[in-house]
């Protein structure tokens, strides 16, 4: 067996339109793609990176030569995770999950199988995914829901933190009485802010509402979901797969994304975590290209809620391969990851 390779390169990705939610705005997102090459055959990762977790394209660059040693073998999964973990035991998400993705695609491609059957996941369909409305002006946001609906998609997610946040849902659901709606605050409401805003989703029908609180607030979000008929879903609350447990008594679900976690197994872990806690889980994304959104796509099969749009957004998707139906995302079929290389 020859000795692993490991390599990378950075490329900024940019969205169609500039991506707003209530901490920023960003039109660039530097996303660093990895490399693992032994025996012949290559896997692939990806980084993406995001400063609420402590990452930015100037820390994935300083610290994967840190980090890469730990890839060693293609199929040593729990060795790599111990590695990376020795190195740098809390930090780095997504550095980590594009080493892990590396090494699950090669180890798939020696089999010759899609990673989903790799991993003995389930073959059931995808649950639709959500197309987001980003913050912005509220024209802005009723044509970005109204321009989605007239695309195919059923499912919005709709971007919200602001002191407006009652007329934005008001009008969305105005504007697309037909679609599904969920809300998504990113931490930035307050406790008396968030319970004024339940009867404003209960009314526009809202499916569920992710974070609406800082992400330490675990006893405000168990007293809101007291009060609450929506479903809470925690994502900034969740950075480690140990955390699940502590969620368990504060949301009703987890969102998980690949990048925030350290990549497919560790959200596997995670996933079944949840479960064990008998709560819904959600399979989310950054702002990625469809290299990082397939290796989300290999686990949405187990989800209830699926928020994979992250490559849908760009404007320069450096990889192809996967079928979107509007919002139904096709199970990739393809070795590995099942995505090649524009």
């Amino acid at each position: 067996m020859d000795g692993v390779k490991v390599g990378w390169e950075t490329l900024d990705l940019h969205t169609a339109r500039p991506f707003g939610i209530a901490r920023w705005t960003h039109s660039t997102y530097p996303r660093t793609f990895v490399t693992c090459e032994q025996d012949g055959l290559t896997g692939r990762g990806e980084a993406a990176p995001n400063a609420f977790y402590g990452e930015t394209g100037g820390t994935v660059a300083a610290v994967l030569p840190l980090l890469a040693p730990a890839l060693t073998d293609g199929w040593d999964w729990e060795g790599l995770h111990e590695g990376l973990t020795a190195r740098m035991p809390h930090d780095h998400p997504s550095v980590k999950c594009a080493l892990e993705m590396a090494a699950v695609e090669w180890a798939a491609r020696v089999a010759g199988v899609p990673v989903w059957r790799l991993l003995g996941l389930s073959p059931r369909p995808l649950p639709e995914s959500s197309f987001t409305v980003g913050l912005g002006e509220l024209p802005d946001m009723r044509r970005q829901a109204r321009e989605a609906v007239g695309r195919g998609h059923g499912v919005l997610k709709v971007k919200l933190g602001t002191a407006r946040d009652e007329q934005i849902v008001e009008a969305l659901r105005e504007e697309v009485p037909e679609a599904a709606l969920r809300v998504d605050a990113n931490a930035a409401w307050t406790r008396p802010q968030a319970k004024r805003m339940l009867e404003v989703l209960d009314a526009a029908r809202v499916e569920l509402v992710e974070q609406p609180l800082a992400a330490g607030d675990l006893e405000g979000h168990a007293e809101l979901r007291r009060l609450a008929r929506v479903p809470l879903v925690a994502d900034e609350s969740l950075h480690h797969v140990a955390d699940v447990p502590a969620l368990a008594a504060a949301f009703d679900g987890v969102n998980l994304k690949l990048a925030k976690l350290g990549g497919p197994l560790q959200a596997l872990r995670a996933l079944r975590l949840a479960r064990a806690h008998r709560m819904g889980v959600m399979i989310g994304c950054m702002i990625e290209s469809s290299l990082g959104i397939a290796a989300a796509a290999h686990l949405a099969g187990l989800c209830d809620w699926a928020d994979l749009d992250g490559a849908l957004l760009l404007a320069d998707d450096p990889f192809t391969g996967l079928e979107w139906t509007a919002g139904r995302l096709e199970r990739p079929t393809g070795v590995g990851w099942g995505v090649e290389r524009r």
